[in-house]
Order: structure tokens, then C-alpha cells, then sequence
């Protein structure tokens, strides 16, 4: 049966991309296996070599700061839908995904993802390692004023002086 991403394409398995390094994202990522599931749930790290080999075109900078899930048929959520869509494939929740999929509901589930994400936010404050950045071991960083990026293992950055423009930024940049 050829698939795709229009919404009549029934889901019958759903990746979660969540960021194995942050205690919030494990926790409910451990929450959800546990849970009696409709709709398998498959959970590959954000930003990781797996999720960039399977999801190409996906932004996977935008999946280390917000929870995506990507359906069997090429759909792809994000934030609050991500946590509801996640909360359908759940037996025992699936009702509460239909109440939250409504607009007063997403405006709950919104406020539930900001309050993640202030929480992440102070938990890498604690975390952090000099400069204020949240460095993770598979090369991505976090720094509270520029977001996300990506600086692969063994890349060594320019050298300031003729190699560096007046920003200090590296030479391909």
C-alpha cells in the first residue's frame, strides 16, 4: 500500500526522537515504554547518528529543544501535538489524547510542554560547562544565546587571525 503524510494514512508505529541527555526527556521516555501501547512507540535520540540515517530531512537541531515524533506514513509532530499524538498511542491515556486534541486542550498541552521546558532550561543551567554552553558527548551544544549547533568529534575550530572573520566564527560558517 503506497503511504504518505496526508492525514487519512492510518499510523501504525511512531519514533520518538527525545534527547537522551536531559533527566526530564529519559524520565518520560522510561514513562511511556512502560505503558500498555496501541500504537508502538520506537524511541531513537535526538540529534543522533540513527535519527539523522532514518529522518534526513528533518531539522534534528530543532529535536534537541522540542519533542518530535515522526508517524510510519512520514507525519511528523512537534511539541504539544508530539505529547498528544504520544499520549494517543497510549491505551490507558488515549481518551485524555482526544480531550487534548481539542483547541482548549492544546492549550493545556502547551502549557504542559513550556513548563518541560522551562524545566530542561534550569536543568541545564546547573549542567552547564563553561561559557554557559550545555555540551553533550555527540558534538551538539547548547548556549542560552544562540540555541543548538553542531561541531562534530575531532573538528578543530579555526584558529583566530586570518582564519576567523571579526565575529570569531569558524571559516565555513
Amino acid at each position: 500500500m503506497d503511504r504518505d503524510a496526508r492525514g487519512d494514512v492510518p499510523v501504525r508505529r511512531l519514533t520518538v526522537l527525545y534527547d537522551a541527555e536531559c533527566p526530564l526527556c529519559t524520565f518520560a521516555r522510561g514513562w511511556l515504554a512502560r505503558q500498555r501501547q496501541l500504537v508502538p512507540l520506537e524511541f531513537v535520540p535526538a540529534g543522533s547518528g540513527e535519527a539523522r540515517r532514518r529522518f534526513p530531512a528533518v531539522d534534528h537541531a530543532r529535536t534537541l529543544s522540542d519533542i518530535t515524533v515522526i508517524g510510519d506514513g512520514g507525519q511528523l509532530y512537534r511539541g504539544p501535538a508530539a505529547w498528544v499524538v504520544c499520549m494517543w498511542a497510549l491505551r490507558e491515556h488515549r481518551a485524555t489524547a482526544h480531550r487534548m486534541a481539542t483547541p482548549a486542550g492544546m492549550k493545556v498541552a502547551k502549557q504542559v510542554v513550556l513548563g518541560a521546558a522551562k524545566y530542561r532550561e534550569a536543568m541545564w543551567q546547573r549542567r552547564q560547562t563553561g561559557g554557559g554552553a550545555y555540551r553533550r558527548e555527540d558534538g551538539w551544544s547548547y548556549d542560552p544565546k544562540d540555541g543548538w549547533f553542531h561541531q562534530p568529534s575531532g573538528q578543530a575550530t579555526a584558529a583566530a587571525g586570518s582564519d576567523a572573520c571579526d565575529s570569531g566564527c569558524r571559516v565555513g560558517d
